[in-house]
């Protein structure tokens, strides 16, 4: 796993070294495992926007009733069990109707 890191450090690293026709020193060092890959600023700051836009996939916003941030698939929170958001909604209104078939009562 240390290698992938460091080589997709290594790889973001050169490609962004083409579009620097003055390459300068050295303004940070990221340590994987054993191996240090040496920053410059262009390569910082593209790092740090690249960071700071990442959205996980698996974040579904907050629980628009206890506001945990532990929505599932269907919008259901983790903490309180309600369904959240539009989706949630309709769910919930959806179930408040349902009648079982008589054989199931």
């Amino acid at each position: 796993m240390n290698d992938a890191v460091a080589r997709a450090l290594r790889e973001f690293n050169d490609r962004l070294d083409v579009f620097d026709p003055a390459p300068g020193p050295a303004v940070a060092e990221v340590r994987v495992g054993e191996q240090v890959i040496a920053l410059r600023a262009p390569v910082v700051r593209a790092l740090t926007e690249a960071l700071l836009r990442y959205q996980d996939p698996r974040d579904r916003g907050t629980c628009d009733h206890c506001g945990s941030p532990r929505l599932d698939d269907n919008f259901v929170c983790a903490d309180c069990a309600r369904p959240s958001g539009v989706f949630g909604q309709l769910l919930a209104e959806r179930a408040s109707r349902y009648e079982p078939p008589a054989e199931l009562t």
